[in-house]
């Protein structure tokens, strides 16, 4: 096999391999997203009753995309590019920054991606409805 074809294989296990002192997806968002959007993430955590705007159901992301986890987007708000004019949630991106994985988000390119982002991504797939 040549080595360019190994290296695009070898990549994407890259996700998958636990790095020491890296938090995992669930812990992470039972740190961070717990509060508001609940243990289980259909947006009754304990925070919730104190906001002005009730937080998302993170179990049907999958189901208002017409069945396709939309895991781009959703990095995109938890980091903090999609911003909004309404936006209520604050920016996880300074809390998340890890070292670099690629990550191909659905287009067919690996784009270097922090771990704990897409280890949290992987973990609201799991959430899903």
């Amino acid at each position: 096999m040549k080595p360019a074809l190994i290296a695009l294989f070898a990549l994407p296990l890259a996700a998958c391999v636990a790095q020491p002192d890296v938090p995992t997806g669930r812990a992470d968002f039972e740190a961070l997203c717990a509060g508001c959007h609940g243990a289980t993430g259909r947006g009754d955590g304990d925070m919730a009753a104190l906001l002005d705007q009730k937080p998302t159901d993170l179990t049907t992301l999958a189901a208002r995309n017409g069945g396709n986890f939309p895991g781009t987007r959703v990095m995109a708000q938890i980091w903090g590019y999609a911003k909004t004019g309404d936006r209520v949630m604050p920016e996880f991106g300074p809390l998340l920054d890890s070292e670099m994985v690629p990550f191909d988000g659905g287009d067919g390119i690996l784009t270097p991606t922090p771990i704990r982002l897409v280890q949290l991504e992987q973990h609201l797939r799991t959430l899903q409805r």
